[in-house]
């Protein structure tokens, strides 16, 4: 087998690792068993569309990584993670999506094996990838082990990013900007929204300027007309019509890095009600930003935001913004730090987040996002696409 392609050093990898064991060591976790596939491929460098069967990444205080997955994606981790072959464990295909077998009895076997059978396992409960069939099958393999909730270990180990991570951020920035620059180039009445998100990812795929689009976590949401009061619909092959808007909620990406952006476009002259929406949208975006520096807090962008909107008679009950980075399907937030209000994390240089001021009622609503980078300064918009509603004659 040939060597493995990286996407960081391996001192990168390393030091990840020694983050995550410091707070296993401070949470008392002596073994760390990481199923979300972001999580996995942050600390591994793992990247396969294998998430749909049960794999995952056991962690030690005192040793490399192991990954456990599906017998025939054992060559996908060899070419993908920077472990060598004695930290890469397979499980034969009777385990998968099997009545009478599952992939955690197997793991729960290999864990005995090595002598990790008691202690304290941290497991991510809240999450995707870990069903409640699989802590059954593996608490019932490893019956004197103490459990603990540790989803959210790792991804707040994430939400610092490196040098290299935001190189990757911001490529993406860059498709995302060509993404919203093809759809005000294809949308007019009469366009079915299906041809208009086709043009949508084949800029996402193409990319721009030799940066090549990585698929998405989530598919581009799609608001149009009275579809615009729920954020996340997807599209239909119905033609575009004059006198409405329509969003498109949408991420590029690069090496699965990405940067959501959304904007609201109208078909013909828009009427006061979007006139007005989309000022108190942009003052509060603006607020919001001012407070988006290091040293102040998540919750005082989201209360700057709020602040701005309701003097304009709007509210938005739901949060304004999330940290954003590495992402798998379904779903591109990190799960770490939210822009809402009570969230009392410290904002510091390295951390980004997609500032999501969406608002939508009983018939309407209007995105425009940003996603940015918290710098020593003024945070960085790493898309440049208009922030405005962009008029389509």
């Amino acid at each position: 087998m040939s060597t493995p392609t990286l996407r960081f050093e391996i001192a990168d990898y390393r030091a990840r690792l020694d983050a995550t064991q410091n707070t296993m060591q401070r949470d008392g976790i002596d073994l760390l068993i990481i199923t979300d596939p972001a999580n996995m491929a942050w600390l591994t460098g793992y990247d396969g569309w294998s998430f749909y069967v049960h794999q995952c990444v056991p962690v030690r205080q005192d040793a490399d990584p192991i990954w456990v997955g599906r017998e025939m994606d054992a060559n996908g981790a060899r070419r993908t993670v920077y472990m060598d072959e004695s930290r890469i464990r397979s499980y034969p295909d009777h385990y998968v999506q099997s009545s009478q077998y599952h992939p955690m009895t197997a793991l729960g076997s290999l864990i005995a094996d090595l002598g990790w059978s008691t202690g304290f396992i941290g497991i991510e409960k809240d999450n995707y990838y870990f069903t409640h069939a699989a802590f059954e099958a593996l608490s019932s393999a490893l019956p004197n082990a103490q459990y603990k909730d540790s989803t959210r270990l790792v991804k707040w180990q994430r939400i610092f990013k490196s040098p290299r991570e935001i190189e990757y951020m911001r490529a993406a920035g860059k498709i995302a900007t060509a993404m919203h620059h093809r759809v005000a180039e294809v949308l007019r009445p009469g366009v079915k929204q299906s041809d208009v998100v086709a043009e949508i990812y084949r800029t996402a795929i193409h990319g721009v300027d030799g940066i090549w689009g990585d698929y998405p976590a989530a598919v581009p949401m799609i608001g149009a007309g009275i579809d615009a009061s729920a954020p996340h619909l997807t599209w239909s092959d119905r033609a575009l019509r004059s006198g409405e808007s329509i969003f498109f909620e949408l991420a590029g990406v690069h090496k699965r890095y990405h940067c959501p952006l959304s904007r609201t476009f109208y078909l013909g002259k828009p009427d006061q009600m979007f006139l007005d929406a989309e000022k108190a949208v942009l003052e509060g975006m603006a607020a919001g930003l001012e407070k988006a520096t290091a040293g102040n807090f998540c919750e005082d962008v989201a209360q700057a935001y709020y602040g701005v909107i309701e003097r304009y008679g709007l509210k938005k009950p739901s949060r304004t913004g999330y940290s954003i980075g590495l992402a798998y399907p379904p779903d591109w937030g990190e799960y770490s730090a939210s822009l809402r209000s009570g969230d009392g994390t410290e904002m510091r240089p390295g951390m980004t987040f997609h500032f999501m001021s969406g608002l939508w009622f009983g018939d309407w609503g209007i995105e425009i996002t940003e996603s940015i980078l918290i710098t020593d300064s003024q945070p960085e918009c790493l898309a440049t696409s208009p922030r405005q509603l962009i008029v389509i004659d």
